[in-house]
């Protein structure tokens, strides 16, 4: 998953990052609310962990954009404050979850990990499309019930497929989302192929045939 951190205590940004990345996640930064609203403006995220309280605005402003953006991105406040208004107006306007400071990276986990069930899987820890199943606690993938080895790209590019099937994604995309905004700075996007093109050997014959390449734009995954 593409998780935005917002948070500008530096030390608890890190701890953070370096906690989310153990469990696979690709991770962005952003120290202030200029950083944190330009991003959200421009990139989708799955999670975005945004604190209220940053340098030179307010979180609950980001919150807006997020939600004026009608992006899917899942949103978990967090705040020194344990103010029953700044809680009630972010869940008014539409944030998943609301943690207090300090909290164990343990818990943020766990929430991040549910909002992003409830959000995109419908509560469940599998994701199911016909004959694909992956289970996203175990991170483990089986087609017709015969587990297949992936690698960690592999498997979230496969996730990342199935959550937005029958939707046309651009190379760019894909990889921005997969590697992060950093990948903005490649001038070659061919080591998509080599992904895909692995996934696909992995797949039985009727899978590896959802990945449809979409000519000039990148690919689709349907089983249409």
């Amino acid at each position: 998953m593409k998780i935005l951190i917002a948070e500008d205590e530096i030390a608890l940004q890190e701890s953070i990052v370096k906690f989310l990345q153990r469990d696979g996640h690709v991770c962005e930064v952003a120290t202030d609310f200029t950083e944190a609203n330009y991003k959200v403006s421009l990139y989708e995220y799955d999670i975005v962990v945004l604190d209220i309280n940053l340098v030179n605005g307010s979180g609950i402003d980001v919150l807006r954009t997020i939600k004026q953006r009608k992006a899917k991105t899942g949103v978990i406040i967090i705040s020194a404050n344990n103010s029953l208004d700044n809680k009630l107006e972010g869940l008014d306007l539409g944030a998943d979850d609301y943690i207090t400071k300090p909290f164990h990276l343990t818990e943020l986990n766990a929430r991040i990990k549910a909002v992003i069930r409830r959000g995109r899987f419908n509560g469940s820890s599998d994701i199911i499309f016909n004959e694909i199943r992956i289970n996203t606690e175990a991170r483990q993938t089986y087609i017709n019930n015969i587990k297949i080895q992936l690698t960690k790209k592999e498997y979230e590019l496969l996730i990342y497929f199935i959550v937005n099937k029958n939707r046309a994604l651009s190379k760019n995309v894909i990889a921005e989302h997969l590697w992060g905004d950093s990948i903005d700075l490649s001038d070659n996007f061919d080591f998509i192929y080599v992904h895909i093109n692995n996934l696909r050997k992995k797949m039985t014959k009727v899978a590896a045939n959802y990945i449809k390449t979409v000519y000039g734009i990148g690919y689709r995954f349907t089983e249409e």
